[in-house]
């Protein structure tokens, strides 16, 4: 009896989602629309489609013409029914971002700010910053879903410390301590994970991905089936700590030496620019000598490393973080040092592509796992 009532109710849950999603992703639909595409009976359309109204989740104000006779009431999806936050916490700024049930940024904040998680003053900072995103969205409390609090840094099993953030002084923190001055649910979220499942989330071609963030440290996030892959130990797509340089590398963040982080990290390039990524890029275009040689090197050990992702995991291979913004000029280039490794002929242009979000990736991320939470359990 029991199996029995359990089995009904996870069918109407998965009536109720189905329903959701139809008109989520048809945008607007009319009750025939959904009764003859979806094959359910009439009365538990009605039910579900009063709860999701009940919900704030559609509108019935609409109308769709019917030259046959009287015009049908349009179900539509509210996208801003509901949102997300999510906030970036990098070396020199705090970004925040509110996103809507599309996924898309409804609201942004950028502030320059110098990390110091044992500033109080900057601890303020990232609440301000998030509570400004939420006003200026119009986001009321219950709509809220939660904020993703992206760090870079690996995260315990339950999400509630830092585990290991030495790129930046996290120092095994505590969520509470870094969420100090947010008021409402929040999680911690590993940036490269973030910013790697937004590129994924609103591609459905990039279902199994690597990103590869190239920013002030090299991280990765791994994508299977739309899921990332952490790994056992939530070490998965750590593709920073490879060891490329076999002797005399460059000594790591970690501790050791020749690891990919030490030779693609964003600074190899901004440092020739005092620290600027974007005017590293403009000497490029402008034929700087050094320049040249500077991303030359670069390129030996980035397209070696898209090189033995590709050989590792035969899917897509993404380029983001502060550099994979700006290589989208040099793709060819790219493709044609990574097709000259490659023994099985596959072409890289076919499956190598540049990262869609340029500075908000891993913010807009964090935001999307509570995105997701809340339309798995519609």
């Amino acid at each position: 009896m029991s199996a029995d009532k359990i089995g009904a109710k996870e069918i109407k849950t998965k009536n109720r989602r189905s329903i959701y999603n139809y008109i989520r992703e048809h945008g607007s639909a009319s009750k025939q629309d959904i009764v003859v595409d979806m094959q359910l009976s009439l009365p538990t359309i009605t039910t579900n489609l009063d709860y999701l109204k009940k919900q704030g989740l559609i509108d019935t104000s609409g109308k769709i013409k019917n030259t046959g006779g009287r015009n049908a009431t349009a179900f539509t999806y509210v996208k801003n029914a509901r949102a997300a936050i999510g906030v970036d916490i990098t070396a020199n700024h705090i970004t925040a971002v509110a996103v809507d049930l599309s996924g898309d940024i409804v609201s942004m904040d950028r502030q320059r700010i110098a990390f110091d998680l044992e500033e109080d003053a900057y601890l303020r900072k990232i609440g301000e910053v998030t509570e400004s995103v939420k006003n200026d969205a119009g986001i009321r409390d219950e709509e809220l879903l939660g904020v993703g609090i992206s760090v870079q840094c690996l995260i315990s099993d339950d999400g509630e410390r830092i585990t290991y953030g030495t790129a930046l002084n996290f120092a095994k923190k505590k969520r509470e301590e870094i969420a100090a001055y947010i008021p409402y649910r929040n999680r911690l979220v590993h940036d490269s994970y973030a910013a790697g499942y937004r590129e994924t989330w609103t591609n459905r071609e990039l279902q199994n991905a690597f990103y590869i963030s190239l920013s002030n440290s090299v991280g990765g996030s791994v994508i299977i089936d739309d899921a990332i892959y952490e790994g056992n130990t939530h070490k998965g797509g750590e593709i920073g700590h490879m060891a490329v340089v076999q002797e005399g590398g460059e000594l790591c963040y970690c501790g050791k030496r020749g690891c990919f982080d030490t030779v693609c990290r964003a600074g190899k390039l901004a440092d020739y620019a005092d620290g600027n990524v974007e005017a590293f890029f403009k000497a490029l275009e402008e034929g700087d000598v050094t320049a040249k040689r500077l991303w030359d090197e670069y390129l030996g050990h980035l397209t070696a490393a898209i090189h033995n992702v590709r050989m590792l995991f035969d899917g897509r291979v993404i380029l983001g973080g502060y550099v994979g913004a700006y290589v989208g000029r040099y793709m060819e280039e790219i493709c044609r040092r990574v097709d000259e490794r490659n023994p099985f002929g596959d072409r890289a242009r076919d499956y190598l592509v540049e990262c869609r979000y340029k500075v908000e990736a891993s913010a807009a991320g964090a935001a999307l796992f509570y995105i997701d939470e809340f339309l798995d359990n519609i």
